[in-house]
C-alpha cells in the first residue's frame, strides 16, 4: 500500500512566499493528524506559486525551479515524502515553459516536464506567453511505483496518457488550474461534469491510479472548480475534493495495477 496526498487550495495572485506557507501549513497539519498514515507522494496543483492571473509569467524561475523547488526540496526530506511540485514557470533562453517538478525524498529533483497541450480556448491565452514542451511522455521511477506526468489540460489528449501507460505508468499525476468563465452560465457546472468525467476515463482506459490537484477558487473572471480527486484502475472514486481549500489522502494497492498490467493489458493494444 501508498499513501497518496493531493493538495487543493486557492493561491494568492502571485504572492509566491504566502503560497508557500500555505503549502507547508496544509502538509504540517495533515501530519500532526495523521501521523499514522503512509505519506509517500504530495501532489499540488498547477501554478500553486502564482494563481492563474494575467502576470503569472512575470514570475519566471531558472531551469531548476528556483525558489518554490528549494522550498519543496526540504518539506520532502523533512517528511520523508515525494513531492509533484504542481507547476511553475520556468525560463531557458528566451522561452518560458510551464514546468512540472518531481522531488523525491531526499530533496532532488528526479525528473521534470513541460506541459505540451498548452491551453488556448475561452479567451485562454497560455499558448501566447508559454512555450509547449517537446511531445515526449515523462514517467519517473520513484522509489514506490512508477509515475507518469500530464499537467491540467493534456487531459483532453488520451494518447498522451496511453504514451504514459505503455512506459509503464503506475499512477498518473494531473496538477490542473481547471476553471471556468463566470460570465458563462452554466459553465461551471459544464467544466465540473468534464473534468471529472475525464479523471475517472483516464483512470481505467489506462489500468492507473489518476490523481488531480486542483486549484480551488473565485477570482476574477475566473473560478476554479476543486474536485481534486484520486481514482483507482477501476473506475473507484477513492478520493474528491469540494469546492474550497483541503487535502484529500487514499491508500492505494500498486499490486491491483501491476495485476490488471498482466490479466488486461488494454492500454497496450491499439
Amino acid at each position: 500500500m501508498a499513501g497518496i496526498l493531493s493538495i487543493q487550495f486557492e493561491p494568492v495572485l502571485n504572492k509566491i512566499d504566502e503560497n508557500l506557507e500555505k503549502v507547508k501549513n496544509i502538509i504540517e497539519d495533515f501530519v500532526l493528524k495523521n501521523n499514522e498514515k503512509a505519506l509517500d507522494l504530495i501532489v499540488l496543483p498547477e501554478f500553486f506559486t502564482t494563481g492563474v492571473s494575467n502576470k503569472y509569467v512575470d514570475f519566471p524561475n531558472p531551469e531548476d525551479g528556483g525558489k518554490p523547488v528549494k522550498f519543496l526540496a526540504e518539506l520532502t526530506k523533512k517528511y520523508n515524502t515525494n513531492i509533484i511540485a504542481g507547476t511553475v514557470i520556468t525560463k531557458r533562453g528566451e522561452n518560458l515553459y510551464n514546468t512540472m517538478f518531481v522531488l523525491n525524498r531526499e530533496g532532488k529533483t528526479a525528473a521534470k516536464y513541460d506541459k505540451i497541450h498548452l491551453f488556448k480556448y475561452f479567451g485562454g491565452t497560455e499558448n501566447l506567453k508559454v512555450t509547449p514542451g517537446e511531445n515526449q511522455p515523462v514517467v519517473v521511477d520513484l522509489d514506490f511505483a512508477k509515475i507518469g506526468l500530464a499537467i491540467c489540460f493534456d487531459i483532453k489528449y488520451p494518447l498522451h496518457y496511453k504514451k504514459l501507460a505503455q512506459k509503464g505508468a503506475e499512477i498518473i499525476v494531473n496538477p490542473a488550474a481547471w476553471a471556468y468563465l463566470k460570465s458563462i452560465k452554466g459553465q461551471k457546472e459544464q467544466n465540473m461534469r468534464v473534468f471529472r468525467a475525464l479523471n475517472i476515463a483516464r483512470a481505467t482506459e489506462n489500468l492507473v491510479y489518476f490523481v488531480s490537484s486542483n486549484e480551488s477558487g473565485n477570482a476574477d473572471p475566473l473560478g476554479n472548480i476543486g474536485h481534486s480527486m484520486i481514482v483507482s484502475p477501476m473506475a473507484d472514486i477513492l478520493a474528491e475534493g469540494k469546492e474550497g481549500n483541503e487535502a484529500i489522502y487514499a491508500d492505494i494497492d500498486l499490486e491491483l495495477v501491476r495485476t490488471l498490467k498482466t490479466t488486461t493489458p488494454v492500454a497496450f493494444e491499439e
